[in-house]
């Protein structure tokens, strides 16, 4: 990680959270506006004059789609459908093409694709030299517009230039997240926080989970299906496009309805954060899902995703002796075609 965090008087608690001096930041995030460095997530570049015909050909998303404002959720797999990575797709010019994911994956990613960009004239890049800043609250929109001179976009779309990027993520409270180089970051925040509070990753991270959205880990690559994550609910896969890798056994699960485990939201009865992988076990201490990411939320309390069965009668189920409660996703689990998205204003 960089210095740039600590320069901020940051603390690293570990290779994805990032602390500060202030307390209930999940509380905050609801009342006012926060600011936070997203330090879980990183950045890989993809150029060339072949960027956009080899991604084609690796990702789920359509890459035509990817035309500069609309900036769609994607993901790559094996070739037995099981997904190495998933991401947000930017179009930051002709031939130029930038994903935003898990800080852990973009090396992994990075050589994975490499075996396949040898065939393109396309590179990978990643970019560490660029910072990731996320706002959260009630007056985050004004305050990206003010600050960084450009208008939010809608949901899962993009806006800015070259040197700049800003997003719009899903939350209870209005999200938005910037890239931009590291040299810039601390200005920005430091322009920020007399009109937000800057508070760890922590913050984000919940907001992700009460959006229902799970950024893939290391923990957990190549070791779930994209349906698995709810990705094609959230208009991660173009049941639309051609073929890419580890297309066919996705499109199979979809139209033949095989997939036996889905992400669900849920609430813990306590305060104990659950470790990724973490079992839930039904009545009879039968393992029928595991936990993928756990925040406690602004009263205290630890809310999960996790995957689980989707068998009907599974019974009262616990995490680590803290019973489970379901609690309702904020997006039906149906099909949502990218295509659909790309259209909303």
């Amino acid at each position: 990680m960089s210095d740039w965090i600590e320069n901020l008087n940051g603390r690293h608690d570990g290779e994805d959270r990032v602390t500060f001096d202030h307390p209930d930041p999940a509380r905050q995030a609801l009342d006012a506006s926060v600011v936070t460095p997203l330090a879980h997530l990183g950045v890989l570049d993809v150029h060339g004059a072949d960027a956009e015909r080899f991604l084609q050909g690796q990702a789920s998303a359509q890459l035509s789609l990817a035309d500069g404002y609309y900036a769609p959720l994607t993901g790559f797999c094996t070739p037995k459908g099981r997904m190495l990575a998933n991401a947000q797709l930017l179009r930051i010019a002709e031939g130029h093409y930038r994903l935003l994911l898990h800080h852990g994956l973009v090396a992994p990613l990075a050589k994975h694709l490499d075996k396949f960009a040898a065939f393109y004239k396309a590179e990978l890049e990643p970019r560490h030299d660029l910072a990731l800043i996320g706002l959260i609250g009630v007056e985050a929109r004004a305050l990206a517009e003010v600050h960084f001179d450009v208008v939010p976009p809608s949901l899962w779309h993009q806006a800015g230039n070259e040197q700049l990027q800003v997003v719009t993520h899903p939350g209870p409270r209005p999200r938005i997240l910037a890239c931009l180089p590291e040299e810039r970051a601390i200005e920005s925040i430091r322009q920020l926080t007399p009109h937000a509070t800057l508070v760890g990753n922590a913050a984000w991270c919940l907001h992700d989970i009460q959006s229902g959205l799970y950024w893939l880990t290391p923990h957990h690559q190549d070791a779930l299906l994209p349906q698995m994550i709810n990705w094609e609910a959230l208009g991660g896969i173009s049941f639309k496009k051609g073929c890419y890798t580890g297309q066919e056994v996705v499109a199979r699960a979809h139209f033949r309805g095989q997939v036996k485990k889905r992400l669900y939201r849920a609430q813990l009865e306590g305060d104990r954060l659950p470790e990724p992988g973490a079992a839930v076990r039904d009545a009879n201490d039968k393992a029928q899902g595991e936990v993928l990411a756990a925040e406690l939320d602004a009263y205290g309390q630890a809310e999960i995703l996790a995957v689980l069965s989707t068998k009907e009668e599974i019974g009262p189920l616990s995490v680590d002796g803290q019973a489970l409660k379901l609690l309702k996703l904020p997006y039906p689990v149906e099909r949502l075609d990218p295509e659909t998205l790309a259209e909303q204003l």
